[in-house]
Protein backbone atom coordinates (compact mmCIF):
# COMPACT_ATOMS: atom_id res chain seq x y z
CA UNK A 1 0.00 0.00 0.00
CA UNK A 2 1.50 3.69 -1.12
CA UNK A 3 1.98 5.89 1.59
CA UNK A 4 2.99 9.19 1.88
CA UNK A 5 4.75 10.77 4.40
CA UNK A 6 6.37 13.82 6.45
CA UNK A 7 7.87 14.21 9.78
CA UNK A 8 7.89 17.65 12.22
CA UNK A 9 9.55 18.63 15.38
CA UNK A 10 12.57 17.25 14.65
CA UNK A 11 11.19 13.77 13.73
CA UNK A 12 8.91 13.47 16.69
CA UNK A 13 5.53 13.66 14.92
CA UNK A 14 5.10 11.78 11.36
CA UNK A 15 2.05 12.88 9.60
CA UNK A 16 1.04 10.30 6.44
CA UNK A 17 -1.43 9.75 4.29
CA UNK A 18 -2.59 6.08 3.53
CA UNK A 19 -3.52 4.47 0.25
CA UNK A 20 -6.66 6.51 -1.57
CA UNK A 21 -7.39 7.56 1.69
CA UNK A 22 -8.05 11.88 1.21
CA UNK A 23 -7.52 12.51 5.47
CA UNK A 24 -3.90 12.67 6.48
CA UNK A 25 -3.33 10.95 9.89
CA UNK A 26 -0.19 11.62 12.55
CA UNK A 27 1.72 9.63 15.25
CA UNK A 28 4.27 9.78 17.85
CA UNK A 29 6.16 7.74 20.16
CA UNK A 30 6.01 8.39 23.68
CA UNK A 31 5.47 7.16 26.99
CA UNK A 32 6.99 3.79 25.82
CA UNK A 33 4.08 3.16 22.94
CA UNK A 34 2.64 4.74 20.33
CA UNK A 35 -0.16 7.15 19.71
CA UNK A 36 -2.23 7.94 16.77
CA UNK A 37 -4.85 9.77 15.37
CA UNK A 38 -6.61 11.41 12.47
CA UNK A 39 -6.22 15.04 11.58
CA UNK A 40 -9.87 15.07 9.95
CA UNK A 41 -7.34 16.99 7.08
CA UNK A 42 -6.87 16.66 3.27
CA UNK A 43 -4.81 19.51 3.43
CA UNK A 44 -1.15 19.15 4.21
CA UNK A 45 -0.28 22.58 6.23
CA UNK A 46 -3.39 22.15 8.39
CA UNK A 47 -2.74 18.47 8.98
CA UNK A 48 1.06 19.71 10.00
CA UNK A 49 -0.55 22.18 12.25
CA UNK A 50 -2.43 20.07 14.07
CA UNK A 51 -0.05 17.27 14.41
CA UNK A 52 1.71 19.42 16.29
CA UNK A 53 -0.95 21.02 18.25
CA UNK A 54 -2.10 17.28 19.36
CA UNK A 55 1.96 16.35 20.12
CA UNK A 56 1.87 19.13 22.61
CA UNK A 57 -1.21 18.48 24.52
CA UNK A 58 0.12 14.97 24.86
CA UNK A 59 3.21 16.52 26.31
CA UNK A 60 1.02 18.52 28.70
CA UNK A 61 -0.66 15.31 29.81
CA UNK A 62 2.68 13.75 30.18
CA UNK A 63 3.81 16.36 32.42
CA UNK A 64 0.74 16.20 34.22
CA UNK A 65 0.60 12.64 34.57
CA UNK A 66 -2.64 12.54 32.89
CA UNK A 67 -1.61 10.43 30.12
CA UNK A 68 -2.93 6.87 30.22
CA UNK A 69 -1.88 3.51 28.62
CA UNK A 70 -5.38 2.44 28.66
CA UNK A 71 -9.54 3.25 28.23
CA UNK A 72 -10.80 5.99 30.34
CA UNK A 73 -14.20 5.95 31.80
CA UNK A 74 -15.51 7.93 28.88
CA UNK A 75 -14.79 5.36 26.52
CA UNK A 76 -16.17 2.51 28.47
CA UNK A 77 -19.33 4.56 28.79
CA UNK A 78 -20.05 6.08 25.29
CA UNK A 79 -19.33 2.11 24.31
CA UNK A 80 -22.33 1.13 26.53
CA UNK A 81 -24.68 3.95 26.00
CA UNK A 82 -24.21 2.56 22.03
CA UNK A 83 -24.30 -0.50 22.65
CA UNK A 84 -27.40 -0.27 25.51
CA UNK A 85 -29.28 1.33 23.22
CA UNK A 86 -29.43 -1.47 20.44
CA UNK A 87 -29.13 -4.42 23.03
CA UNK A 88 -32.35 -3.04 24.83
CA UNK A 89 -34.71 -1.93 22.17
CA UNK A 90 -38.04 -3.71 22.85
CA UNK A 91 -37.05 -5.07 25.87
CA UNK A 92 -36.49 -1.70 28.10
CA UNK A 93 -39.02 1.66 27.65
CA UNK A 94 -37.17 4.42 26.29
CA UNK A 95 -37.54 6.24 29.61
CA UNK A 96 -35.53 4.18 31.35
CA UNK A 97 -33.07 4.13 28.87
CA UNK A 98 -33.57 8.22 28.77
CA UNK A 99 -32.97 8.01 32.04
CA UNK A 100 -29.66 5.74 32.16
CA UNK A 101 -28.04 8.17 29.54
CA UNK A 102 -28.87 11.24 32.12
CA UNK A 103 -27.48 9.53 35.26
CA UNK A 104 -23.89 9.36 32.87
CA UNK A 105 -24.22 12.54 31.23
CA UNK A 106 -25.17 14.50 34.70
CA UNK A 107 -23.16 12.64 37.22
CA UNK A 108 -20.65 9.69 35.87
CA UNK A 109 -19.08 10.66 33.18
CA UNK A 110 -18.09 14.52 34.66
CA UNK A 111 -17.02 12.72 37.81
CA UNK A 112 -14.86 9.32 36.39
CA UNK A 113 -14.79 10.75 32.43
CA UNK A 114 -10.80 11.15 32.21
CA UNK A 115 -9.90 8.46 34.40
CA UNK A 116 -8.53 5.54 33.44
CA UNK A 117 -10.75 2.16 33.91
CA UNK A 118 -8.50 0.70 36.00
CA UNK A 119 -8.30 4.21 38.46
CA UNK A 120 -12.29 3.12 39.17
CA UNK A 121 -11.15 1.18 42.72
CA UNK A 122 -13.78 0.42 45.69
CA UNK A 123 -11.74 3.82 46.86
CA UNK A 124 -12.72 6.17 43.80
CA UNK A 125 -16.20 4.75 43.98
CA UNK A 126 -16.55 5.99 47.53
CA UNK A 127 -14.96 9.53 47.26
CA UNK A 128 -17.63 9.77 44.57
CA UNK A 129 -20.70 9.09 46.74
CA UNK A 130 -19.46 11.70 49.12
CA UNK A 131 -19.54 13.84 46.06
CA UNK A 132 -22.63 13.40 45.48
CA UNK A 133 -24.12 13.95 48.35
CA UNK A 134 -23.39 18.40 47.16
CA UNK A 135 -23.68 17.84 43.68
CA UNK A 136 -27.54 17.72 42.31
CA UNK A 137 -28.70 18.52 38.34
CA UNK A 138 -31.89 19.74 38.79
CA UNK A 139 -34.44 17.99 35.81
CA UNK A 140 -36.34 21.45 35.34
CA UNK A 141 -34.88 25.00 35.32
CA UNK A 142 -36.23 26.04 38.89
CA UNK A 143 -35.21 29.38 40.49
CA UNK A 144 -36.19 30.86 43.15
CA UNK A 145 -37.34 34.50 44.34
CA UNK A 146 -34.01 35.16 44.68
CA UNK A 147 -33.11 34.27 40.52
CA UNK A 148 -31.31 31.14 42.31
CA UNK A 149 -31.30 27.69 41.00
CA UNK A 150 -33.44 25.41 43.67
CA UNK A 151 -30.93 23.25 45.64
CA UNK A 152 -32.62 20.15 45.55
CA UNK A 153 -30.45 18.60 48.28
CA UNK A 154 -28.52 15.11 48.74
CA UNK A 155 -30.03 12.23 46.15
CA UNK A 156 -32.33 9.88 47.65
CA UNK A 157 -31.34 6.39 48.89
CA UNK A 158 -32.98 5.13 45.49
CA UNK A 159 -31.42 7.22 43.14
CA UNK A 160 -27.78 5.93 44.26
CA UNK A 161 -28.57 2.69 43.93
CA UNK A 162 -29.79 3.56 40.43
CA UNK A 163 -26.11 5.31 39.49
CA UNK A 164 -24.16 2.60 41.16
CA UNK A 165 -26.63 -0.23 39.04
CA UNK A 166 -25.56 2.10 35.61
CA UNK A 167 -21.88 2.36 36.96
CA UNK A 168 -21.82 -1.80 37.49
CA UNK A 169 -23.23 -1.38 34.25
CA UNK A 170 -20.63 0.47 32.07
CA UNK A 171 -17.60 -1.45 33.93
CA UNK A 172 -18.97 -4.85 32.77
CA UNK A 173 -19.01 -3.54 29.00
CA UNK A 174 -15.67 -2.70 29.73
CA UNK A 175 -14.65 -6.01 31.10
CA UNK A 176 -16.60 -7.71 28.02
CA UNK A 177 -14.38 -5.46 25.09
CA UNK A 178 -11.29 -6.67 27.34
CA UNK A 179 -10.80 -3.13 28.42
CA UNK A 180 -10.73 -4.34 32.52
CA UNK A 181 -9.99 -7.11 34.80
CA UNK A 182 -12.12 -7.62 36.90
CA UNK A 183 -15.33 -5.36 38.51
CA UNK A 184 -14.01 -3.15 41.68
CA UNK A 185 -15.59 -4.09 45.30
CA UNK A 186 -18.75 -1.49 44.78
CA UNK A 187 -20.48 -2.05 48.49
CA UNK A 188 -21.46 0.75 50.50
CA UNK A 189 -18.90 0.86 53.72
CA UNK A 190 -19.57 1.36 57.05
CA UNK A 191 -23.51 0.16 56.56
CA UNK A 192 -25.83 -1.53 58.79
CA UNK A 193 -28.34 -4.20 58.05
CA UNK A 194 -31.16 -2.23 56.16
CA UNK A 195 -34.74 -2.48 57.90
CA UNK A 196 -37.30 -4.40 55.91
CA UNK A 197 -40.70 -2.55 55.61
CA UNK A 198 -43.63 -4.36 54.50
CA UNK A 199 -45.63 -3.07 51.73
CA UNK A 200 -48.36 -0.94 52.28
CA UNK A 201 -51.72 -3.06 52.69
CA UNK A 202 -55.63 -2.54 54.16
CA UNK A 203 -55.77 -4.97 57.14
CA UNK A 204 -59.31 -6.45 57.08
CA UNK A 205 -61.09 -3.96 59.43
CA UNK A 206 -59.76 -1.00 56.69
CA UNK A 207 -60.41 -3.22 53.40
CA UNK A 208 -64.37 -3.06 54.58
CA UNK A 209 -63.98 0.02 55.15
CA UNK A 210 -62.56 1.50 51.93
CA UNK A 211 -65.59 -1.31 50.21
CA UNK A 212 -68.11 0.33 52.33
CA UNK A 213 -66.82 3.71 51.21
CA UNK A 214 -67.07 3.14 47.45
CA UNK A 215 -70.20 1.63 47.57
CA UNK A 216 -71.88 4.44 49.25
CA UNK A 217 -70.13 7.11 46.70
CA UNK A 218 -71.31 4.57 43.34
CA UNK A 219 -74.88 4.43 44.92
CA UNK A 220 -75.17 8.48 45.47
CA UNK A 221 -71.98 10.08 43.92
CA UNK A 222 -71.10 14.16 44.86
CA UNK A 223 -72.33 15.05 41.08
CA UNK A 224 -74.30 13.12 38.41
CA UNK A 225 -71.22 13.17 36.04
CA UNK A 226 -69.14 11.18 38.51
CA UNK A 227 -71.83 8.27 38.61
CA UNK A 228 -69.35 6.07 36.17
CA UNK A 229 -66.49 6.64 37.65
CA UNK A 230 -68.15 5.96 40.96
CA UNK A 231 -68.70 2.65 40.26
CA UNK A 232 -66.02 1.99 37.95
CA UNK A 233 -63.80 2.69 41.03
CA UNK A 234 -66.04 0.26 44.09
CA UNK A 235 -65.65 -2.90 40.96
CA UNK A 236 -62.29 -1.98 40.63
CA UNK A 237 -61.47 -2.08 43.88
CA UNK A 238 -63.36 -5.51 44.48
CA UNK A 239 -61.62 -6.68 41.34
CA UNK A 240 -58.22 -5.77 42.09
CA UNK A 241 -58.65 -6.99 46.14
CA UNK A 242 -59.83 -10.60 44.71
CA UNK A 243 -57.16 -11.55 42.07
CA UNK A 244 -54.32 -9.39 43.28
CA UNK A 245 -53.12 -8.05 39.89
CA UNK A 246 -50.49 -5.22 39.14
CA UNK A 247 -52.41 -2.42 38.44
CA UNK A 248 -50.38 -2.39 35.02
CA UNK A 249 -51.86 -5.82 34.64
CA UNK A 250 -55.28 -4.86 35.27
CA UNK A 251 -55.26 -1.79 32.78
CA UNK A 252 -54.60 -4.56 29.73
CA UNK A 253 -56.86 -7.24 30.77
CA UNK A 254 -59.49 -7.22 28.20
CA UNK A 255 -63.26 -8.73 28.64
CA UNK A 256 -61.91 -12.35 26.29
CA UNK A 257 -59.06 -12.62 28.94
CA UNK A 258 -61.59 -13.77 31.59
CA UNK A 259 -63.94 -16.45 32.05
CA UNK A 260 -66.15 -17.37 34.90
CA UNK A 261 -66.19 -20.65 35.63
CA UNK A 262 -67.07 -23.63 38.53
CA UNK A 263 -63.95 -24.49 39.97
CA UNK A 264 -64.10 -27.78 40.60
CA UNK A 265 -61.27 -27.46 43.13
CA UNK A 266 -62.84 -24.96 45.84
CA UNK A 267 -66.51 -25.71 44.36
CA UNK A 268 -66.80 -22.15 44.20
CA UNK A 269 -67.90 -19.95 40.75
CA UNK A 270 -64.46 -17.58 40.17
CA UNK A 271 -63.19 -15.94 37.44
CA UNK A 272 -59.97 -17.46 35.41
CA UNK A 273 -57.97 -14.70 33.83
CA UNK A 274 -55.19 -14.52 31.20
CA UNK A 275 -52.27 -11.94 32.78
CA UNK A 276 -50.40 -9.88 30.52
CA UNK A 277 -47.73 -8.00 32.84
CA UNK A 278 -44.17 -7.41 33.24
CA UNK A 279 -43.96 -11.03 33.89
CA UNK A 280 -45.46 -11.91 30.48
CA UNK A 281 -48.58 -14.07 30.11
CA UNK A 282 -49.62 -15.60 33.23
CA UNK A 283 -52.93 -17.04 34.78
CA UNK A 284 -54.90 -16.17 37.36
CA UNK A 285 -57.62 -17.37 39.83
CA UNK A 286 -59.95 -15.27 41.74
CA UNK A 287 -61.60 -15.64 44.65
CA UNK A 288 -65.44 -15.76 44.48
CA UNK A 289 -65.82 -12.04 45.45
CA UNK A 290 -64.44 -10.59 41.98
CA UNK A 291 -67.28 -12.42 40.17
CA UNK A 292 -69.93 -10.06 41.23
CA UNK A 293 -68.08 -6.97 40.23
CA UNK A 294 -66.57 -8.34 36.74
CA UNK A 295 -70.43 -8.87 36.11
CA UNK A 296 -71.83 -5.53 36.93
CA UNK A 297 -69.15 -4.32 34.18
CA UNK A 298 -70.46 -6.54 31.45
CA UNK A 299 -73.96 -5.40 32.27
CA UNK A 300 -73.54 -1.79 31.96
CA UNK A 301 -70.31 -1.80 29.36
CA UNK A 302 -72.01 -4.47 26.90
CA UNK A 303 -68.61 -4.74 25.51
CA UNK A 304 -66.50 -6.39 22.84
CA UNK A 305 -64.41 -8.79 23.25
CA UNK A 306 -60.92 -6.61 22.65
CA UNK A 307 -62.41 -3.82 24.80
CA UNK A 308 -60.80 -3.37 27.94
CA UNK A 309 -62.02 -4.11 31.19
CA UNK A 310 -61.10 -1.05 32.98
CA UNK A 311 -60.32 1.28 30.49
CA UNK A 312 -59.12 4.29 32.96
CA UNK A 313 -58.58 4.17 36.70
CA UNK A 314 -59.89 7.21 38.57
CA UNK A 315 -56.94 7.63 40.90
CA UNK A 316 -58.46 11.25 41.70
CA UNK A 317 -61.90 9.71 43.08
CA UNK A 318 -59.62 7.11 44.58
CA UNK A 319 -57.29 9.99 46.66
CA UNK A 320 -60.29 11.47 47.45
CA UNK A 321 -61.87 8.64 49.40
CA UNK A 322 -58.52 7.43 50.99
CA UNK A 323 -58.35 10.97 52.50
CA UNK A 324 -61.68 11.48 53.22
CA UNK A 325 -61.73 7.76 55.53
CA UNK A 326 -58.10 8.72 56.69
CA UNK A 327 -57.01 5.58 54.91
CA UNK A 328 -54.16 7.12 52.79
CA UNK A 329 -51.11 6.45 55.03
CA UNK A 330 -50.73 3.08 57.23
CA UNK A 331 -49.02 3.39 61.12
CA UNK A 332 -46.08 3.53 59.49
CA UNK A 333 -46.76 6.19 57.54
CA UNK A 334 -46.12 4.30 54.08
CA UNK A 335 -48.59 6.00 51.75
CA UNK A 336 -51.61 3.60 49.85
CA UNK A 337 -52.40 3.02 46.13
CA UNK A 338 -53.75 1.03 44.09
CA UNK A 339 -50.92 -1.18 44.33
CA UNK A 340 -51.76 -1.46 48.05
CA UNK A 341 -55.39 -3.58 46.62
CA UNK A 342 -52.83 -6.31 45.70
CA UNK A 343 -50.26 -6.07 48.53
CA UNK A 344 -53.69 -6.55 50.54
CA UNK A 345 -54.98 -9.76 48.38
CA UNK A 346 -51.92 -11.40 49.45
CA UNK A 347 -51.77 -10.44 53.07
CA UNK A 348 -55.75 -11.39 53.10
CA UNK A 349 -54.95 -14.71 51.40
CA UNK A 350 -51.75 -15.71 54.07
CA UNK A 351 -54.38 -14.88 56.97
CA UNK A 352 -56.56 -17.16 55.74
CA UNK A 353 -54.07 -19.87 55.48
CA UNK A 354 -53.73 -20.25 52.02
CA UNK A 355 -50.33 -22.18 50.56
CA UNK A 356 -47.76 -19.62 50.65
CA UNK A 357 -46.29 -21.49 46.89
CA UNK A 358 -50.21 -21.58 45.49
CA UNK A 359 -50.26 -17.63 46.34
CA UNK A 360 -46.39 -16.65 44.93
CA UNK A 361 -48.17 -18.66 41.54
CA UNK A 362 -51.05 -16.60 41.40
CA UNK A 363 -49.56 -13.88 41.70
CA UNK A 364 -46.33 -13.99 39.14
CA UNK A 365 -44.36 -13.66 41.90
CA UNK A 366 -41.85 -15.44 44.11
CA UNK A 367 -41.89 -17.08 47.34
CA UNK A 368 -39.04 -15.32 48.55
CA UNK A 369 -40.83 -11.96 47.77
CA UNK A 370 -43.98 -12.98 49.70
CA UNK A 371 -42.01 -13.94 53.14
CA UNK A 372 -39.79 -11.21 52.71
CA UNK A 373 -42.53 -8.36 52.45
CA UNK A 374 -45.62 -10.09 53.19
CA UNK A 375 -45.74 -12.96 55.55
CA UNK A 376 -43.24 -11.68 57.96
CA UNK A 377 -46.05 -9.72 59.51
CA UNK A 378 -48.96 -11.78 59.31
CA UNK A 379 -49.62 -12.53 63.20
CA UNK A 380 -51.77 -15.67 61.56
CA UNK A 381 -48.80 -17.09 60.05
CA UNK A 382 -47.51 -17.76 63.68
CA UNK A 383 -48.59 -21.12 65.29
CA UNK A 384 -48.72 -20.88 69.17
CA UNK A 385 -49.16 -24.26 69.27
CA UNK A 386 -45.46 -24.76 67.96
CA UNK A 387 -44.25 -22.11 69.69
CA UNK A 388 -45.16 -22.43 72.97
CA UNK A 389 -44.08 -26.18 73.54
CA UNK A 390 -42.88 -26.78 76.75
CA UNK A 391 -40.72 -29.44 77.68
CA UNK A 392 -41.88 -32.11 79.77
CA UNK A 393 -40.47 -32.28 83.33
CA UNK A 394 -38.66 -34.85 84.70
CA UNK A 395 -39.44 -36.77 88.10
CA UNK A 396 -37.34 -36.27 90.31
CA UNK A 397 -35.94 -39.91 92.05
CA UNK A 398 -37.54 -41.21 94.93
CA UNK A 399 -34.97 -40.18 98.57
CA UNK A 400 -32.97 -43.67 99.55
CA UNK A 401 -33.42 -43.98 103.50
CA UNK A 402 -30.53 -45.48 105.08
CA UNK A 403 -31.52 -48.88 106.31
CA UNK A 404 -30.39 -49.88 109.83
CA UNK A 405 -27.37 -52.23 110.03
CA UNK A 406 -28.98 -55.67 110.42
CA UNK A 407 -26.94 -57.83 113.53
CA UNK A 408 -24.91 -60.23 112.40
Amino acid sequence: MKQEKHSVFGGKVHVYRRGESRYWQCSTFLEGRNWRTSTREDSLSRAKDFAEDWYLGLRGKKVRGELKHERSFRDAAEQFKLEYEVITQGQRSPIYVDNTKRRLNNYLIPFFGDKGLSEVTAGLIQEYRIWRQGHSVPRYNRRDENGDPINYGPPARVTMHQEMVTLRMVLKSAIRHGWLSHLPDMSIPYKTAGKITHRAWFSPEEYKQLYEATRRRAQKPSTKRWKEQSELLHDFVLFMANTGLRPDEARRIQFRDVIIVEDEDSEETILEIAVRGKRGVGYCKSTAGAVRPFQRLLERNKPKPDDLVFPNFPRELFNTILEEENLKLDREGNRRTAYSLRHTYICLRLMEGADIYQIAKNCRTSVEMIETYYASHIKTRLNAAAINVRRPKKKKPATDVAQPLLAE
